[in-house]
């Protein structure tokens, strides 16, 4: 299990491009991570759940949803490029907020090993938390 980030006692300033496309990279695996829900959805409901008004909502809010994020994280893509890499923030306040250790870490080194959750893991795996 990864360690959370312990909040840094000094500001811990790094440069806002940086981060900013740091949070791109996490909007793109939450977008993957929504966007894997929707074909389960339909494999546990069967072929007759397309024909559900309720259900076609909720699969309709899963494809905005998947929009939303990935147009989010395009947006924030595009203005990181009008921002000089000079410009730095203090992220330890912020830091300290995001409960996720793998997202904190992410966020926190730009280190990231694939998506959050791989398509490799058997299933019944899972972690606690």
């Amino acid at each position: 299990m990864n360690e959370i980030v312990k909040p840094a006692t000094e500001p811990l300033e790094e440069s806002l491009p940086e981060i900013l496309m740091r949070l791109v990279s996490e909007l793109h695996d939450v977008a993957y991570l929504i966007e894997r829900v929707e074909p389960q959805i339909v494999e546990v409901g069967g072929a007759d759940i397309l024909n559900s008004p309720d259900a076609m909502k909720v699969l309709q809010g899963i494809d905005l949803a998947v929009q939303k994020t990935r147009g989010l994280a395009e947006f924030i893509d595009t203005i990181t490029s009008a921002i000089p890499e000079h410009w730095r923030v203090d992220v330890s306040t912020a830091l300290s907020l995001v409960k996720l250790a793998d997202m904190q870490k992410s966020l926190a080194s730009g280190l990231r090993h694939g998506h959050s959750q791989p398509l490799s893991k058997a299933a019944g795996d899972f972690d606690f938390f």
